[in-house]
């Protein structure tokens, strides 16, 4: 599952306001901006799949821990331009 760290940084990468983000993931602003504030997610699971796959949509990937190495989220090479 992914964090709200990955979540504040993809929408990041991304230039997505909250409100944006809420957008296309068919949720309210408060329902971004509670989870964006969690230090662990607390979200219903539909809530946090709409925004992963959203900000997917948009053109991020979301990057497992590997060992040491934490978690990520990166541009894919091909984005998709929903605004």
């Amino acid at each position: 599952m992914i964090e709200a760290a990955q979540i504040r940084a993809a929408r990041a990468l991304l230039d997505l306001s909250q409100t944006d983000l809420a957008t296309l993931a068919s949720l309210s602003v408060a329902s971004v901006k509670r989870l964006e504030a969690a230090t662990a997610i607390r979200g219903t699971a539909e809530t946090v799949w709409k925004i992963q796959k959203a900000l997917e949509t948009a053109g991020v990937e979301f990057i497992p821990e590997e060992g040491a190495r934490g978690l990520g989220v990166r541009l894919r090479k091909t984005r998709n331009t929903l605004l």
